[in-house]
């Protein structure tokens, strides 16, 4: 029973990762197809992916750990955006690295989601929304 519930928890998180994502994209190709430069589109759009993930993440998948309003919440924001930054990062390294090598980018870009997304679950999942036991 734990395990399926567990397994729900990951689709919810994989559907929320999937519309932050479009948010994401779909602001950054709304934002160069009225002329923003890229770096400024793709920047805007990463952002408002990582509201819309956690807006998603907080209320409909790990709504049993989100803190009350006050320092605590503001601690899980910060280290929300952390881990999220922690993903681009890690995005950014294997991108980085596997064009070196000569592997093509869209291939590496592949796998870096896939990375990606496991890094953030995990640390979301474990440190960010881990609901404390009560005495």
């Amino acid at each position: 029973m734990l395990r399926r519930a567990a397994d729900i928890v990951l689709i919810r998180y994989l559907l929320a990762s999937v519309l932050a994502l479009g948010v994401d994209m779909g602001t950054f190709l709304t934002l160069l197809y009225a002329g923003t430069a890229a770096m400024l589109a793709a920047t805007i759009g990463y952002s408002l992916g990582i509201v819309a993930h956690w807006l998603l993440s907080s209320r409909a998948v790990f709504a049993e750990g989100v803190a009350a309003r006050g320092p605590e919440r503001t601690r899980q924001k910060a280290l929300f955006v952390l881990s999220a930054l922690l993903g681009l990062a890690l995005t950014t390294a294997i991108v980085g690295a596997a064009t070196h090598l000569g592997i093509d980018p869209r291939l590496a870009k592949l796998v870096a989601i896939g990375a990606s997304f496991t890094l953030t679950w995990m640390l979301r999942k474990a440190v960010i929304f881990r609901t404390r036991v009560q005495a």
